[in-house]
């Protein structure tokens, strides 16, 4: 993988593509546990974010432009924690024309950690982390073994919907949902669905990319 400016600035647009498909899913998965607005305020921080980048000249300053919009558009703690694993990632490839598979692998290794250090969610805990970790180990895990981008990309992908889908039988131990205890269980946390429709993105853009090759 070699992944350029203009390829970070695609992917941004694939993932806010993909949540805005999803909009209505993702604000009916936060009715059942919060506000209901999780799909409209991250579509819109997704969709402002893919204008403020247009001029990024670097794949750090992609990711560094997203997570300032995000925190801005988003506003609370979804806000905050989303924004976190993108400015996270920024600082880790910072000074980086073009990303390798182990850069592209740190980048998110960093944007996890950044966002259970400010969240101090961990896996079990029915957050965007449930989804987040096992997308980036498999990840990690999968370039690790030498497999190619695609491979590493649905890897992660598949595990992001797992780990999302995982969420169903928990209870929430953080945001509004935790007051609602038992009744929590049987519903995806909107936080984690989105991390899932994000790595989709990640893989269908990649995908289409590889096809665009042959």
């Amino acid at each position: 993988m070699s992944i350029t400016t203009s390829d970070m600035q695609a992917i941004i647009t694939a993932i806010s593509e993909a949540l805005s498909a999803e909009k209505a899913t993702l604000n009916a998965l936060d009715a059942e546990l919060g506000d209901g607005d999780h799909g409209t305020t991250i579509c819109a921080g997704f969709d402002q974010a893919v204008k403020d980048i247009a001029d990024a000249d670097s794949p750090a300053q992609v990711l560094y432009l997203t997570a300032k919009t995000l925190m801005n558009r988003m506003g609370g703690s979804s806000g905050a924690l989303f924004g976190t694993l993108f400015l996270r990632a920024s600082m880790t490839v910072k000074g980086a024309e073009t990303l390798s598979n182990e850069q592209f692998v740190a980048m998110w290794q960093a944007g996890l950690e950044g966002v259970k250090k400010r969240g101090k969610a961990e896996v079990g805990d029915k957050t965007m982390v449930d989804a987040l970790s096992p997308a980036v180990s498999a990840l990690a895990q999968a370039v690790y073994d030498g497999k190619t981008t695609l491979e590493a990309l649905k890897s992660a992908m598949q595990s992001a919907h797992d780990g999302a889908q995982a969420t169903i039988p928990m209870q929430a131990k953080y945001g509004r949902a935790r007051y609602l205890g038992e009744r929590a269980i049987g519903h995806v946390d909107a936080g984690a669905q989105s991390i899932a429709l994000l790595f989709n993105a990640l893989f269908t853009y990649w995908k289409e990319q590889e096809n665009g090759k042959t």
